[in-house]
């Protein structure tokens, strides 16, 4: 079993002033296989002295050099993508070839992003008489989930160290190994000493020490609702600035026109991808009500594609949830769907047959869900989709817009001009037409209660800035 009893801090691993051990779980066995320190206040108060020290000096840094340093770590980083997406298989459970390609390979991808967007942004504006200048923000918290441990956490950094700013990162004890590699990582290319500085510990203890602290400028946060709510409302005392990225109950909205075969192809893999456990997920398929048992027979038939298994298993599509409290979440929502009348189409709640060790879920899809029931409005978080019939183009929208969410969403057409056109009736942050990928340098956030704020391209680099005008 590893064990980690440091803190990253001003450039050098210090002993954490806590001896609480916190073990990490590997999913797929229910084993310990690492523990890391539970951090505390005056750990917190160490780590924020570091960067507050480190500002002065970084900020000041020409943006070809910020540049170089992320590069740098790019090119570390992807040298070590056989080792890192092992941790996050072990720490998290998602497949291998996953951890490789998603895992590792979109940190990867953002951090030249930013390497790239630093040589074109500019960081002054002439307005008639005035200049206008957006200058780092400070000191950054940066709070991050489990569910991507290493994608959410280069997300931040990358953008803040881009902008000229200092970190303090809190990944999540359920996966907090691949931050350790990351502050490895970023030491090795030469980021002076507090630039970057990592605590681990509990949500309510390190997470509200550093949404409270007065010399932290800005909290960036991803994880769920809930704790979006108290990071803000900690924030408020100190009035600093704070970025959410939130839950998700996003619709994938099939029109009468669409090739149905490859609608219920996409829409199952973005809805079981990493195990249903991604804030975009299209957990709510909504199609028309004459084809509504067509779609059903094709989700039966595709969702049994998506075998579950050991994730270094290379036949494995889906891995165990993350967690105990992921596993007994994710199972309770569909024993709930059933009992408010759902019918379980594949899938359902109960183990994976010859899985009785590890958090494995059955991919589940559930027809007879109504639009306002438990499943249809709140975040399972695991490979849960609810299919929805529609009468009309306005009910679909409608439906997509009725939760408190709005993340993401996907559209399907055979009319590429019609899918836009409901893409953009839809109130959220992100909507994929027929399949579009995913593009890092595009803003990702949501509307309403999914979070403010963006994250990625230039839009995540303006986060962590502030603007100043000189009257000339």
């Amino acid at each position: 079993m590893q064990v980690k009893d440091a803190f990253f801090i001003a450039g050098r691993w210090v002993p954490a002033q806590g001896t609480d051990p916190l073990f990490v779980v590997n999913p797929a066995t229910e084993e310990q296989i690492a523990s890391v320190p539970a951090g505390t206040e005056e750990d917190v108060d160490r780590a924020v002295a570091a960067a507050r020290a480190a500002f002065p000096a970084w900020s000041a840094t020409p943006p070809e050099q910020r540049a170089a340093l992320l590069s740098a770590a790019a090119d570390a980083l992807e040298a070590r993508t056989d080792e890192v997406a092992g941790l996050i298989t072990s720490e998290m459970g998602t497949p291998l070839g996953f951890s490789k390609m998603v895992q590792v390979g979109n940190p990867v991808r953002v951090l030249r992003s930013y390497a790239t967007i630093l040589g074109e942004y500019s960081f002054e504006e002439q307005i008639a008489n005035s200049l206008v200048v957006k200058e780092p923000i400070g000191v950054v918290a940066a709070i991050t989930p489990w569910n991507y441990p290493l994608h959410q956490v280069v997300a931040k950094v990358a953008a803040a160290l881009a902008a000229g700013c200092t970190v303090v990162l809190k990944p999540s004890e359920v996966a907090p190994l691949s931050a350790f590699v990351l502050a490895e990582v970023l030491s090795s290319v030469g980021l002076p000493e507090g630039v970057v500085n990592l605590v681990t510990g509990l949500g309510p203890v390190v997470g509200e020490a550093l949404a409270a602290h007065p010399d932290v400028d800005m909290v960036s946060f991803t994880g769920s609702t809930a704790a979006g709510k108290r990071v803000m409302a900690v924030a408020a005392g100190t009035v600093k600035k704070v970025s959410l990225e939130l839950g998700g109950k996003s619709a994938f909205v099939v029109l009468d026109d669409a090739d149905l075969g490859k609608a219920v192809k996409v829409g199952l893999a973005n809805c079981f991808i990493n195990g249903g456990q991604t804030c975009t997920a299209w957990t709510r398929m909504l199609v028309p009500a004459e084809r509504y048992d067509e779609v059903l027979g094709l989700l039966r038939e595709g969702a049994a594609k998506y075998p579950v298994g050991d994730p270094t298993d290379d036949g494995s599509r889906i891995g165990p949830l993350a967690n105990a409290n992921q596993y007994k979440r994710v199972v309770g929502y569909i024993e709930q769907a059933v009992a408010d009348g759902a019918t379980v189409v594949a899938g359902g709640p109960e183990r994976p047959e010859g899985l009785d060790r590890g958090y494995y879920v059955r991919p589940t899809v559930l027809a007879g869900v109504t639009p306002g029931s438990t499943v249809e409005q709140e975040e399972v978080f695991g490979p849960v989709l609810a299919v929805i019939p529609y009468s009309s183009e306005d009910e679909a929208v409608e439906i997509a817009n009725g939760t408190p969410y709005g993340l993401s969403g996907g559209v399907f057409s055979g009319d590429q001009e019609r899918a836009v056109a409901i893409a953009r009736r839809m109130r959220t942050g992100m909507v994929d037409v027929n399949g579009g990928r995913f593009n890092p340098l595009a803003p990702f956030g949501g509307y309403k209660q999914s979070g403010n704020g963006r994250e990625l391209g230039e839009y995540g680099l303006e986060e962590f800035l502030e603007v100043k005008s000189l009257q000339l």
